[in-house]
């Protein structure tokens, strides 16, 4: 599919500076779709900006932007200067791995703001106006954590059952109105975030670790024929397995286990 054609010629991306949001850059960018990229960090989205201009010869811009504060959509929106995107990639998310007693009140509102509100508004304001125009796609990204109760990974896991369910609503609100909207549910995919968390070795029947370029194509891939889909042929499977074969204990039960083995976590502990 030629997305430049059906859908416009500039993509605003949200968390674009590394991982799955740098591999939807590099992808839109490979289409000839001009970008403006949206991160906390100056410097790399800076450097990045400049690398995908030399590279793909697109117009390639940047808004170096807390998505935590409360005024984050009112800066994107000044910073665009009046460009319209066609695309929205929403990719940024904040993730506290651990009890949920252990973190601070004050970082689980950090993550509701970056994983949902700022999320939201540039939905709704983005979103809105491709609806006027009758034009554009809107890619909300989301995470395995969200179809069950994850222990140690509580409020990521709600926020991210809340961005399915809204990308879901959506596709079936704005078909008539040639919006495509998508989830993409991913599993574990080996970006800086999740290297970085130091994960445990999981177990022999775990679904491997995908690559961000493998998430962003796939869901590349997926856009306007699917309201929400899940990455990877075996994170299909498992997903399939939790969800309609276990009983709904049960799923919870293994998710929270795996969990917490991958960082050595176990109940009971604050």
């Amino acid at each position: 599919m030629n997305l430049k054609e059906k859908y416009g010629t500039t993509a605003l991306i949200a968390g674009a500076s590394e991982g799955i949001g740098a591999s939807f850059a590099e992808l839109l960018a490979s289409q000839g779709i001009g970008l403006v990229l949206v991160a906390r960090r100056r410097e790399p989205l800076q450097k990045f900006a400049g690398n995908l201009k030399d590279r793909f010869g697109v117009n390639a811009d940047y808004i170096a932007c807390d998505l935590s504060e409360e005024g984050a959509l009112d800066r994107i929106i000044e910073g665009l200067a009046g460009k319209e995107p066609d695309i929205l990639v929403y990719n940024a998310a904040l993730s506290k791995i651990g009890p949920f007693l252990a973190n601070d009140p004050a970082e689980h509102l950090k993550m509701a703001r970056v994983n949902m509100t700022t999320m939201l508004g540039m939905v709704h304001h983005f979103g809105g106006r491709m609806v006027q125009r009758r034009r554009g796609a809107v890619i909300l990204m989301t995470s395995l954590a969200g179809f069950q109760g994850s222990g140690y990974l509580s409020v990521y896991a709600a926020t991210k059952a809340f961005v399915r369910i809204l990308a879901e609503s959506l596709w079936y609100e704005w078909k008539g109105s040639n919006v495509d909207v998508i989830a993409c549910c991913a599993g574990a995919t080996s970006t800086p975030g999740y290297i970085s968390s130091k994960p445990g070795k999981a177990g022999i029947f775990a679904p491997r670790v995908l690559a961000p370029e493998e998430v962003a194509a796939e869901c590349l891939k997926h856009l306007g024929k699917k309201p929400s889909f899940i990455t990877g042929r075996a994170n299909r499977m498992a997903s399939f397995f939790m969800q309609k074969v276990l009983p709904r204990k049960m799923a919870v039960t293994i998710m929270g286990d795996t969990t917490g083995k991958l960082y050595r976590q176990s109940p009971g502990e604050r």
